[in-house]
């Protein structure tokens, strides 16, 4: 191993195991203890990250979670689409909360620029006669890369180039006008309005603005280590998730090299958020979902609301061949096991262990979505235990019923479970000391 290799920080991913709403926001906050930099590589505005510091709420929706700690260092990559507009609502809003962002956050100067008419296209889309309906957030996203693909996207780079923007914006709004109308029937959007509004972002913007692949690279290289933050889950993905019912981007470990531009070669660690069951918002494959009061149960216990959208999350029990699936798509080491508490009434615990297809077994994933329609759920019943694990703080005082429940997970998935969560609170939080040793989380 060269010297270079040996001498620069260390890194990991954090990536979503299931269909996002994992509570991958909580889990970066706690890692940011000891890790100098968290970036954020994929997604938008639709992803929002929960983190609770003593009771307070944190609701984040671009910015990475480690902006809770002043001192590590907050980076959106540019795998990310931004919106302008709702970027400056939150930093306003942390602001307020007394967090300091001012030179701890940086936005790269490629990610890919959110405009109003990429909402109109999304909304039009979305409730088109004879659509499929994904169920989006209709924020903008999936036309934002859509016009990043086809290489008709405006840039932050380009955004803070007052000549390039109106230019932009002029001819942008002359196509999407005609086309929206033409589909949609929707009205046209002013493109002096939307230029003066964006021409004034983007010089609040402009402080923010970095290369970030050389920032990152050069952290790395001076020793320090990184976080990399992702959205939604790996059943998600727009190549690997459950399409078309899936976001725009690479939201699979793959794409937070692709998304700030640190080469493959310098990821040391990629850890895999489970919840203890399982939840989808939208529409979609769900094979171990709950449509019975138990369902109902599990959401509300586990008040499973969209952090951005307030939408209900679909329930049901832990999908063992998609953590399976999950872990040899992200080559996830280390499971973080969330909501376990929300398990904590329960007797029994049904786990779904593998999938038959016309009475056969089988370990793969459908690549259509309906072939997940054609999926049956080979179930396993576990004991529960019947026991409050939220003041629990060490994986040994846990019940022999709840260590049996993440042994029995580990040995499933092949993948070690080093941090179960079993609170909303960062505070309420079991760290496995093997994990610890291997992140070098000493402070933790």
């Amino acid at each position: 191993m060269s010297a270079s290799r040996t001498s620069r920080g260390r890194t990991a991913i954090i990536v979503g195991a299931q269909w996002g709403d994992e509570g991958k926001g909580k889990i970066v906050d706690v890692l940011t203890r000891t890790f100098s930099v968290v970036a954020r590589y994929a997604g938008g505005h639709n992803a929002g990250h929960t983190v609770i510091v003593n009771g307070k709420k944190f609701i984040m929706q671009l910015v990475p979670g480690g902006i809770l700690r002043p001192e590590c260092t907050s980076v959106i990559g540019n795998g990310v689409v931004l919106d302008p507009l709702a970027f400056l609502k939150e930093v306003a809003s942390l602001r307020a909360a007394g967090v300091k962002v001012d030179g701890n956050l940086f936005v790269s100067n490629r990610a890919q620029v959110i405009l109003p008419y990429h909402r109109m296209m999304e909304l039009g889309a979305e409730n088109a006669p004879g659509r499929v309906k994904i169920g989006t957030t209709s924020r903008g996203i999936g036309p934002t890369y859509e016009d990043k693909m086809g290489r008709r996207g405006l840039r932050v780079a380009d955004l803070l180039d007052s000549k390039l923007l109106r230019t932009h914006i002029e001819n942008a709004c002359r196509e999407k006008n005609m086309i929206a109308h033409a589909l949609f029937n929707a009205d046209p959007l002013d493109a002096d309005k939307m230029f003066r509004e964006y021409a004034d972002a983007a010089e609040q913007i402009r402080p923010f603005v970095r290369d970030t692949a050389l920032l990152l690279n050069r952290a790395l290289a001076e020793g320090k280590s990184i976080v990399f933050e992702g959205a939604q889950g790996t059943m998600l993905d727009i190549d690997h998730g459950t399409y078309p019912f899936v976001t725009s981007s690479n939201s699979t470990s793959g794409g937070a090299a692709t998304g700030t531009g640190v080469p493959p070669t310098s990821i040391d660690t990629v850890i895999g958020i489970s919840k203890a069951y399982c939840t989808r918002v939208g529409s979609g494959p769900f094979p171990t979902e709950l449509l019975d009061a138990q369902g109902e149960d599990l959401r509300k216990r586990g008040n499973e609301f969209g952090a951005v959208t307030g939408r209900p999350r679909r329930t049901g029990w832990l999908d063992l061949p998609e953590l399976r699936y999950a872990g040899m798509i992200n080559g996830i080491s280390w499971l973080v096991v969330t909501k376990l508490d929300v398990l904590d009434h329960l007797t029994e615990i049904p786990v779904c262990v593998g999938y038959k297809v016309d009475g056969k077994e089988t370990d793969e994933a459908p690549a259509q979505a309906y072939g997940y329609e054609k999926i049956e759920c080979v179930y396993c019943k576990m004991p529960g235990w019947a026991s409050p694990t939220q003041a629990i703080r060490t994986l040994e005082a846990l019940p022999k019923a709840a260590r049996e429940y993440l042994a029995f997970i580990e040995k499933e998935t092949g993948a070690r479970v080093g941090m179960i969560s079993t609170g909303p609170d960062r505070e309420q939080t079991i760290l496995v000391p093997e994990f610890v040793s291997e992140l070098g989380l000493k402070n933790c």
